[in-house]
């Protein structure tokens, strides 16, 4: 199995230091839909992990993420491709929750739910925290440049990090190899 880990906010849609919200706030970034369905068709198995503290805010709903989600994955399957798995951290920075990035539990339920060791498995952020997250796993990590990518990509990287525009890039450059 080809697997790949995929942050959410900045990776795949627009994000916002206010949240995004609601399904109209959810706007997926260029090319990043198609990114996914190419990875998908090639036969990539798609996981993504995203930490979801607007749900502990009381920014939005369960029922609203859950609306966000279904959009994704309709999108995805209108260009022919699967989104396989979605994981989220409902918790706040405060809550002493595994599963918040940078700590590892979500990317320990991808394992766990793929019975799969994440060893070289690509992990995709636009932040620090979503690379240490799949780095502590084994994961190979990706920075995109989309999203808070920019400021980034001036800290010290994990070792063996690439960088790279967006999720399209990095689909291309998996696609090549």
């Amino acid at each position: 199995m080809q697997l790949i880990i995929l942050d959410r906010d900045g990776v795949i849609n627009q994000d916002s230091d206010a949240y995004i919200k609601s399904l109209e706030e959810w706007q997926p970034l260029p090319g990043a839909i198609d990114a996914i369905a190419r990875l998908s068709r090639a036969g990539w198995t798609i996981a993504i992990a995203t930490n979801q503290s607007g749900l502990a805010r009381g920014y939005f709903s369960r029922a609203t993420l859950d609306a966000m989600h279904a959009r994704l994955q309709q999108l995805v399957a209108e260009q022919g491709g699967t989104v396989d798995l979605i994981r989220y951290c409902p918790h706040g920075p405060a809550d002493g929750c595994d599963c918040r990035k940078p700590k590892a539990g979500l990317f320990q339920q991808i394992a766990a739910h793929f019975a799969c060791d994440l060893h070289a498995v690509p992990t995709v952020g636009d932040s620090l925290r979503d690379l240490q997250a799949g780095v502590s796993q084994g994961c190979t990590p990706y920075l995109v440049l989309t999203g808070k990518g920019q400021k980034t990509s001036a800290q010290p990287l994990p070792e063996g990090t690439q960088v790279f525009a967006d999720l399209a890039a990095v689909a291309d450059h998996l696609l090549e190899t």
